[in-house]
């Protein structure tokens, strides 16, 4: 158990990316009453975690609803997680949330005295819950062989998850504390460790597959 939990808390911690993210939710709520940004950091984290949780266990049920084996989702979702690796790795990633930040930051200066509700999107979708936390999800609790294990997995979420929201109240004093230039170096660390990951779970699949056909 504690072997799972530690891959858990490692896994969604890099698919997650509470470093990366916080620099975006700052920059979105850059000049907004602390009373909003209070606001926006505990809706996105209820939301992302409402999100997660129906994909935990609502996963499988959306599987064979669609005749895809798990092994066939395993690869598949190895593949994803790379790919959001290497965009990791090269700032891929933190340069296309930095545009959805500019995006919105710009219907917002068009309306000065509005603070728009960021919960919802981008930061619950896909910045929390994004495709990756979602396939890790659904891989964990797919591998899971027990309702202890299911725990394991849920509470290492939840540990992520908790880390995203105490940085969110306490966004200022991070940000001048970590800075940008440490936030990137810390994310392509992340990055690295992500592409191995994937990389095990695209063995695992094709391994599978291969010895069930």
């Amino acid at each position: 158990m504690l072997e799972l939990f530690t891959s858990a808390l490692v896994t969604f911690f890099v698919a997650i990316d509470p470093p990366g993210v916080a620099p975006i939710f700052a920059a979105l709520t850059e000049g907004a009453p602390a009373a909003h940004r209070r606001k926006m950091a505990i809706r996105s984290v209820v939301i992302s975690t409402f999100i997660l949780l129906a994909f935990a266990f609502g996963g499988s049920w959306l599987l064979n609803a669609m005749h895809i084996s798990l092994d066939a989702f395993r690869a598949a979702g190895g593949v994803l997680l790379f790919l959001m690796a290497l965009e990791m790795i090269f700032e891929k990633r933190t340069e296309r949330r930095e545009e959805r930040a500019e995006e919105i930051m710009d219907e917002h200066n068009n309306h000065p005295d509005q603070w728009d509700d960021i919960s919802v999107f981008p930061m619950a979708i896909p910045m929390l819950a994004g495709p990756g936390a979602i396939a890790t999800m659904m891989l964990f609790m797919a591998d899971a062989p027990n309702l202890l294990a299911q725990g394991v997995i849920l509470g290492a979420t939840g540990i992520i998850l908790l880390i995203c929201l105490v940085t969110f109240l306490l966004i200022v004093p991070v940000m001048k504390l970590i800075g940008e230039s440490m936030a990137a170096m810390i994310t392509r660390i992340l990055g690295v460790i992500l592409a191995a990951l994937a990389a095990q779970f695209i063995f695992d699949g094709i391994k599978g597959a291969l010895m069930g056909g």
